[in-house]
């Protein structure tokens, strides 16, 4: 990911969704969107590759890579609560819908390969799911890309060389790139906004122009000029300014999209907004049958006011917020992945849940989220939020450490004392491995996400006593992604090792798939 840079509303707060996993349901539906683009919606056939050495092979159904790819080509929204049965809406549509796992040599475990054809076309995609809903299109047809939705792209097929200078003149127009594709030169242009005919010179020979959407909240400039892209460099910047940790978010994220601080403000006021919705959702109680665990949150509600339930003060509140916000991912509701879907509790139940139980105002709130996404940031430039590749330490884990940043925010830390709780709390996830039951993102995910709030809890006080966090939070962020790489791969979401082989989780397994099915 060295030529994209990570935004706090792209990568580590976002995106808005529903279902179990945004590495296979945001990521799948932002690869189905761009796929409709691609194709103009015009759709007759749709095969879908899964390499069986890689992490899908064994979890694309359960955990929605599926559900999410035939939603994006729909061009549903990622929230459409239409999307568990998508693919009998696309097949009502008169397109065939094909599943094969083939060996096609994925060199990434996280690798999505979609053949698109109608009446008078065909194309070939190949992308991989970084973490947290990113992706990025490798290849189309053969031709090497680098596309992440950032950007509207254009694709010309023409001979004309004189066209590339003329492109790159064009304000709107950040880059253009030659590409020798099947069908001859190949021209992908990356701008504000997409390129039309009629914006070509009069009499350009051109053979085909495709243009492709952004697919992600915040867009991408060459222009851009960011003031700093990890910790080491942000206190730097700092060094004269003596700004808070959520005011350096609004000026590296206002940066990084070219949009107003304010507006930053406002779009993480809305995230807030939307997940204390889900919150109360999940402790009112929530239904859906195909999910292991019932509703968990209303027990522990009614739990918390009983004389028979230890008394642990605030991380209770905690526990309720992590835990509501679980159950409403688990019953297909609105969640925000923060930074994934997996761990989609830890961080907002945890800081949120703090906050409400503090009677803290709506704007300290958001500037907890807006701390704990620029901690999101760097780990997202020097790591992953992948379990497929990092285990559960790139997810509850680094939850954990952006939820740590958040609560001293919220008590007024200092600076010092934010990256201080976020390196404590990651330096405590080391080796936390991913072995979903049953390939759901249920068990042992949700006790992880409450294990990694306590985390952030003990993180955030030890940093607010002074306690000396020892190893700066960039070293932090290196090791973990290295030991992460270390873990066996049945234990990085497959479904091969830990917990998810023992015989109650096989037969879990079966049972599930016995009384549902296939969800696609």
């Amino acid at each position: 990911m060295d030529n994209y840079f990570p935004s706090i509303l792209n990568d580590a707060i976002g995106p808005v969704m529903r279902g179990a996993s945004s590495s296979h349901v945001a990521a799948a539906y932002r690869i189905g969107r761009l796929g409709r683009d691609y194709m103009n919606g015009d759709l007759s056939k749709v095969l879908i590759e899964y390499d069986p050495n890689g992490s899908l092979e064994p979890t694309h159904d359960s955990q929605g890579s599926d559900m999410g790819l035939f939603t994006g080509l729909m061009g549903w929204d990622i929230t459409d609560d239409r999307m568990v049965d998508a693919r009998k809406h696309l097949e009502s549509t008169g397109t065939d819908v094909e599943i094969a796992i083939t060996d096609y040599g994925a060199t990434h475990p996280n690798t999505y390969k979609l053949t698109l054809i109608n009446d008078t076309e065909s194309c070939c995609i190949l992308a991989i799911s970084i973490g947290g809903g990113i992706i990025e299109i490798i290849a189309i047809d053969n031709i090497k890309l680098s596309l992440y939705g950032d950007y509207h792209e254009t694709f010309i097929w023409t001979e004309d060389t004189t066209l590339d200078q003329y492109l790159n003149d064009l304000p709107y127009v950040d880059s253009v790139h030659t590409h020798q594709g099947l069908q001859g030169r190949v021209l992908q242009i990356k701008g504000q906004r997409g390129v039309s005919a009629q914006d070509l010179p009069v009499g350009t020979d051109i053979k085909a122009l495709k243009n492709l959407k952004p697919i992600l909240p915040v867009g991408s400039s060459t222009k851009m000029d960011l003031p700093f892209t990890i910790s080491e460099e942000m206190m730097s910047y700092n060094k004269d300014k003596n700004l808070s940790l959520w005011e350096l978010a609004l000026k590296y994220e206002s940066a990084r999209g070219n949009i107003p601080e304010e507006e930053v403000f406002e779009k993480m006021r809305d995230i807030v907004r939307i997940l204390e919705k889900s919150i109360a959702d999940g402790i009112k109680g929530t239904q859906y049958m195909d999910r292991i665990y019932p509703a968990q949150a209303p027990a522990f509600k009614e739990k918390q006011s009983s004389n028979s339930f230890l008394n642990m003060g605030l991380y209770n509140d905690a526990i309720l917020a992590v835990t509501a916000l679980m159950d409403v991912k688990s019953s297909m509701g609105v969640i925000v992945a923060a930074p994934t879907a997996g761990s989609c509790g830890t961080l907002p139940g945890t800081c949120l849940g703090i906050a409400t139980a503090l009677n803290m105002n709506e704007d300290q709130k958001v500037k907890a989220m807006l701390s704990a996404g620029l901690i999101g940031v760097f780990i997202a430039r020097m790591a992953t939020f992948s379990a497929e590749i990092s285990g559960c330490q790139a997810e509850t884990g680094s939850g954990s450490g952006m939820a740590a940043a958040g609560l001293v925010t919220l008590l007024d830390g200092s600076l010092e004392q934010c990256i201080a709780a976020a390196s404590m709390a990651l330096q405590n996830t080391f080796g936390l491995i991913c072995d979903p039951v049953a390939n759901r993102v249920e068990a042992p995910c949700l006790g992880k996400n409450v294990m990694m709030s306590g985390n952030a809890l003990s993180a955030a006080n030890m940093a607010l006593a002074g306690f000396d966090h020892l190893i700066p939070l960039d070293e932090v962020i290196i090791a973990m992604h290295k030991v992460g790489q270390s873990l066996p791969c049945e234990l990085r979401c497959t479904g091969k090792g830990g917990l998810a082989m023992t015989p109650t989780a096989k037969a879990l397994e079966k049972d599930l798939e016995e009384r549902f099915g296939n969800k696609t």
